[in-house]
This record gives C-alpha cells, structure tokens and sequence, in this order.
C-alpha cells in the first residue's frame, strides 16, 4: 500500500472514531497469566468488545490470541485489530542467559541471533511485540534489574542495542516489534532502590545513559517506554524535552511511546499531578501514546479535555501514531498473521537448543584459575557437588522467564555426572538460596573431605535478581558463606560456582581460599551444559566482565571509566582519594576474563601519525595464541584524551573485536 493510501486510511478511522473508540486504542490492557506490576486482573473481554482496548500484554499463544483477536476484528464497531505484547528479556520459550550475561560475551552477532529466536518463539505465540532490549547502562549492583542490561559501557549499550533490534525486528514473517527500555538513566536509581529517583549531570545523560537509546532509534526502533524515575523532579512519563524535543525532533523517531506498567498513573504519587486527568494531560503532552495498566487516558483524557488540558487534536496525534503502528505490522490486511506462524518443528528446536548452549558457554566467565585446576580432565577421581544451586531447574531461567521449561533444563550435578561416567561424584546442598543448618553444611564438609575435588555451586535465586529485586547488600546469603567456609576448610581443591543476576561483594577470605572462580550468571536453558562442558575443558572459555564487580560494598557505584582527580588515590598519602578502611580497587574489572590458552598481544599500529576532526583512525594489533589450545579472544579498543578541555575518563572503550585462533597461531586484530 502506497503511503498515500495508508494515510487515507488512517483518516478515515480517525474520522469515524468516538472519543472512546480512540481513548481505546491508546489503552493497554493486561491479562492475568503473568503480573509485571502490583494487583492481579483478568482479561477485560466486555471492554474489547466495546472497544476500549488497543492492546494486551501477557496474554500468548497462538489459538489463544487467535479467540481474542476475533473479538476485536469481528465484535467491535471499526473492527480494529489489536495488537499483542510481552516482555522476551532473554527468550520466550527458550531461555537464553540474561543480557548482563550475554553482554560478557562481547559478540553482536550471537546477540542479534539470540534476539532472532526470541522473535520467532514469540511470534509463534501470537506476539507482535516485545518489551525488550533493555538499554540501561547500570553501574550499581544493589540495582535488581542490572541483570537486564548489557552493563556498564554506553559502547557497549550502543552495540547491544543495534543487535537486538536487528534480531527482533529483522524482517521476515517471525519478526516482532522491539521496545527500547527504560528511557532513561533508570540505572541510576538512587541507593540502587527500584523505582526511586535518578539525579544525573546532563554531560553523563548525553555520553552515557542516551547513547544506547539513540544507536536503537538509528536502527529502526518500533517503541520506546520511559522509566519510572525522575530527572531533575520531572518524572520520565511526563518529560517533553527528552521524549519529543530530543528523541522525536531531533533523533527523526518515528515509533510509538508505550508507558511502563501504571506508569502514568503514577504521575500522581510523584506529585506533579493532582489526579489522573492532570497525570494523563501531562503524559499526553510530553508525547506518550499507549498507557499500559493505567487508565488514566481511557478515565482521566474526558476530563482533561473538558479541563482544557489538552484538545482533540493532541489526542489524534497519539491514534495516528497507534493506527499506524498496526497498519506498518499488516495487522490491517491479516489480523491473525501471527496466529498463522506455526510451532517449530523437532530440528528446529534443537537448533534453538544449541544456540542457547553457545550463548551460555560464550556468556560464562572464567575469573580464577589457579594451578590449572581447571579443566578437570580426570573423570576418574572423585568429584563433590555442593551448593543449592547444584541441582536447581527454575533458578538457572533467572528473571524474566516465564515460559522457560524448567524440566527441560538440565542441572549442573546432571550435567556433570554424564561427563564423569567412570569416577565417583557424591552431591549434597548444604544449604538453602537464603538459609541453612548445622547439619546441612556438616554433611556438605564430609562430603568435601571425602572428594578429590570440590565444585561449590553458591548464588541467588531468580526471584533475588531483576524488577523488585533490589538488595541493599548485593553478597552471598549467610547460610551460603557459612557452607563455603567449611567447604574450603575441607583442604582439597575448591571450584567455585557463581550463579547470579549481578556482581556480588564476595569477602576476601573465600576469593583467596578457592582455586577457580566461575561466573555462570543466570545461563538459561542450557546453564548445566555449559557449565560442565567449560569445568571439563569440552569448551574454552572466552567471556570477559561486561560490569565491574566491587570488593566492598562501599565502593558501589563503581565502574572502569571515572574521570581522573586531583589527587588519585595513593595509600602513602592521607589527603588522597581512598578510603579509610577498603581498597579503592575492585574485585574484578571491567573486561576480566581467562581462558585455558594464553595470549599476547603486540603493540598498536596506527594507520596514520595524526588524526583531524572527521577522520578515522585505524588500529591494529598482532594476536597470538601461545597455548596449546584452541581459543577465542576480545581485544579491547580503548582510549584517553590525556589534555583536554573537558577532563575525560581515564578509559573509553571505543572498539572491541573477537579472534579465534588455534594453539601456536597468529593474526592482525584491525578495528577503524
């Protein structure tokens, strides 16, 4: 259809429409299969029928959107079809690790086809969109929903941004719409308290916390949905300047804003509205289009019109913008399109199957290795699992999976008593996520003397990581620190096993006192393959820290790139900038990792002695793999403006680039 006769179509509805007919189509609706905010509702067939809804989210699968659809198309006046939305974070029915993981991957291939499965898993349920990436850089792990970003680095963000919105919306039939979220510095809440307030300099927001967003709005973004916070007082759902002046007027984006869960009903809480036809006039006129589980423009837009807070025409501005929104997914020429994908056949879910294995091992970290303990090639000694994370299904999906087939995932004792067939593996808890008893933890030390080796599978649960999940003391519980201790008081060899959604503050006592460290994050469907194919050397690991991990908890928040200061820390010098009672150092920087190989890197070789403004500059380097293993490294481009006008971060991660190479190989690493 030309765009001429889009428009004229629009027209037309808009023309015919009643003031609830458009207030409808900007009112998103939620069913009761999964709660993403406070309350519990079910599906609102009658207000379908009558044509006050547009949307719905949690609501899946193909003859079940299919049955509401119908509704819509065959039961109201204008038979405008609606459109279907869920929050895929890290997969739909196949559970990929989470973001903060995937990040640690460091690859925007294996992050756009993570995101192209995800799509077509969501379009087989009916789903037109998805509440997902979410592009907040995040430097607090107190913060729960840090598990859903890609880290700490804006060019990080920026990259992960582009990838997910090309897997998503990638254009063939199993394409969904992509949501960029939560605009913006939601990372920055303060105390890393969910939903607080952000207090942000502009020159971070500008070089920070927007670059993410915009290289998503370069690349065709569909939707954006504020955050919850504030800016300055001014709460995101109600900030004009950011949201039109800056994303729409000068960024050209052409989507469609959708509110978080209530998020302009909350305008009132905040205190800058009175009640909800001043909430709905201020998200109205700062640009928002949909209102998710609020019912402020379907309740509060009628009295602000008769208020005067807004008119008519502001109003259809929005319907437009939804009108078209659904037009441009052919919803207009085939209504059940999505309806009509089809489930995936036996082949096409192993495939799935294995992607989400690559991603998990591509997505582990490797953090300690000493005297090469790890891999564990022997499968003939004896081997101790222990840990409440050694035999967990649910927790190994982390947040944001509520389709995940938990009794598909295999666990990491499972998964290790295959690769051990002829040696003796003993596996006990120990202790539970959150507490524990003497006797648990004693059998656990037994056990520990009784084995060659020890893997100590220690963490959080799902439940502890992602919305709502903020902790003022991001550490291991302290049932799980008493088990480690004796564990490692046990004398032999301790890996230690991190399942997680973000840094945690580890004491000093259990880093030194264990021979391997292993961040295996939130991994997905597939964590215990992963996990036992990298303990058993079937795997090299390659993932490096895409966050900081902080030694203390008073060093939060702690990221690689600060800005230089007067008067650098120096344990020599009192009036330094240390502190009294920690290091100033983390527990792991931004961008650790190992490997069972090793590698050197030459020096940098510019392409040219000088650089002038609008010109690149080429870099490459000499790698060399000087192990006796295959291996995959990230080479890392950073910079420094050592005088400048403006003092600049002492680091800023400009490049990165990822090279596989064979034992006893080399190669040019080039990035422009």
């Amino acid at each position: 259809m030309s765009d001429d006769g889009f428009n004229a179509r629009i027209d037309a509805l808009l023309a015919d429409m009643t003031l609830t007919e458009k207030l409808g189509q900007l009112n998103m609706v939620s069913s009761d299969l999964t709660v993403t905010g406070p309350g519990k509702r079910g599906l609102p067939l009658a207000d379908i029928s009558a044509g006050r809804v547009g949307s719905v989210l949690n609501w899946w699968g193909a003859e079940e959107t299919r049955a509401v659809q119908r509704r819509a198309v065959e039961d109201t006046r204008l038979g405008i079809p609606l459109f279907f939305g869920f929050d895929i974070v890290h997969g739909q029915r196949t559970i990929f690790p989470i973001p903060l993981a995937e990040a640690c991957a460091f690859d925007p291939v294996l992050w756009e086809q993570t995101a192209r499965v995800a799509a077509a898993e969501g379009a087989e349920d009916g789903l037109h969109i998805t509440f997902a990436p979410m592009l907040d850089v995040a430097r607090d792990p107190r913060w729960g929903r840090i598990a859903e970003t890609p880290g700490e680095d804006p060019f990080v963000g920026a990259q992960f941004a582009r990838a997910k919105v090309r897997g998503f919306q990638n254009g063939s039939p199993c394409a969904i719409a992509a949501t960029a979220k939560h605009f913006v510095a939601y990372g920055l809440v303060n105390a890393g308290r969910e939903y607080a307030q952000v207090d942000v300099s502009d020159r971070a927001l500008h070089e920070v916390y927007l670059p993410p967003f915009h290289a998503a709005v370069s690349e065709g973004i569909a939707a954006i949905m504020p955050a919850f916070s504030d800016i300055a007082g001014l709460p995101m759902h109600a900030n004009r300047k950011l949201l039109t002046e800056v994303v729409r007027d000068r960024w050209g984006f052409k989507g469609i804003y959708i509110s978080d869960y209530a998020g302009i009903a909350d305008l009132v809480s905040h205190g800058v509205a009175a009640d909800l036809a001043e909430a709905a006039a201020l998200a109205m006129l700062a640009g928002i289009d949909i209102d998710m589980m609020g019912f402020a423009y379907l309740k509060g837009l009628p009295a602000a019109l008769e208020r005067g807070l807004v008119n008519m025409t502001q109003i259809d501005v929005s319907v437009r913008r939804v009108l078209a929104f659904k037009f441009g997914l052919g919803l207009f020429d085939d209504p059940y399109r999505a309806c009509n994908v089809g489930r995936p056949n036996t082949q096409r879910k192993r495939d799935r199957r294995f992607l989400a294995l690559e991603s998990a091992r591509r997505s582990t970290v490797l953090l300690k290795n000493d005297n090469h303990v790890l891999p564990m090639t022997d499968s003939t000694g004896s081997l101790a699992i222990i840990g409440p994370l050694a035999d967990a299904h649910h927790d190994m999906l982390g947040p944001w999976s509520a389709l995940g087939e938990a009794d598909e995932t295999i666990s990491i004792v499972d998964r290790l008593r295959l690769h051990w067939p002829h040696g003796r593996i003993m596996h006990v808890a120990g202790a539970r996520l959150d507490s524990g008893d003497d006797g648990s933890i004693r059998a656990a030390s037994v056990v520990a003397h009784a084995c060659d080796i020890s893997v100590l599978c220690l963490g959080e649960s799902r439940h502890m990581s992602g919305e709502a999940g903020s902790r003022a003391d991001p550490s291991l519980p302290a049932a799980q620190i008493r088990l480690a201790r004796a564990v490692i008081d046990a004398g032999r060899p301790v890996v230690l096993v991190l399942c997680c959604g973000r840094p945690l503050v580890l004491p000093d006592w259990l880093v030194d006192g264990v021979d391997a460290v292993v961040v295996a994050w939130f991994g997905g469907s597939e964590t215990g393959h992963a996990i036992a194919d990298i303990l058993t050397g079937s795997f090299n690991p390659s993932a490096r820290l895409a966050v900081t991990w902080p030694a203390q908890v008073g060093q939060i928040p702690i990221w690689y790139g600060m800005r230089p200061t007067g008067r650098p820390a120096d344990p020599n010098e009192l009036y330094s900038s240390k502190y009294l009672d920690s290091p100033v150092e983390p527990r792991f920087v931004f961008g650790e990792g190992m490997s069972f190989t090793s590698f050197t890197i030459g020096e940098p070789v510019l392409d040219r002695p000088e650089l002038r403004v609008g010109e690149c500059l080429g870099v490459s380097v000499d790698v060399a793999n000087t192990g006796s293993m295959r291996g995959r490294s990230t080479i890392f481009l950073f910079l420094h403006d050592a005088v400048a006008s403006i003092s600049r971060p002492m680091l800023e991660l400009k490049a990165f680039r990822q090279i596989e190479l064979g034992p006893e190989s080399a190669r040019k690493c080039a990035s422009s």
